[in-house]
């Protein structure tokens, strides 16, 4: 083969990896956060994630919001729940004394509700789901 005709099928190979990579860049996720309602600050797992067995559920409010947690239709009682005060972070751990025992194989459907501790109310809620392996 020519010179030429390597430059060409350089040239080509180098344009189409090119347009990969802007089509990456356009078409990928932003990255960006969804917009959390009121005073939630943040959850885990996110939405639609599949994770293992052993996680936890965590929510973090601000300070001085209540929090009420329903998880696959069963209401977990704030005994069964770990509260950092200070911070505003809830984690629930399934475990042997409590609602729920494990995390079963399968889709899992988050339902939680907050106010206001104290003071003029400011209710929230949010509705998300995820998947353990």
């Amino acid at each position: 083969m020519s010179t030429t005709r390597y430059r060409i099928i350089l040239s080509v190979l180098g344009l189409a990896f090119g347009a990969l990579v802007v089509g990456a860049v356009v078409l990928a996720p932003s990255g960006d956060v969804t917009d959390l309602p009121g005073a939630l600050e943040g959850f885990s797992p996110d939405d639609g994630a599949i994770v293992q067995r052993q996680t936890s559920l965590e929510v973090d409010l601000r300070a001085g919001y209540d929090l009420n947690i329903v998880i696959d239709g069963l209401t977990i009682p704030r005994e069964d729940i770990e509260f950092t005060e200070a911070t505003g972070k809830y984690v629930f751990r399934p475990g042997p004394d409590k609602v729920i025992t494990e995390w079963l194989p399968g889709f899992h459907i988050v339902e939680i509700e907050f106010d206001r501790a104290v003071g003029l109310p400011d209710p929230g809620s949010l509705r998300w789901s995820f998947r353990t392996q």
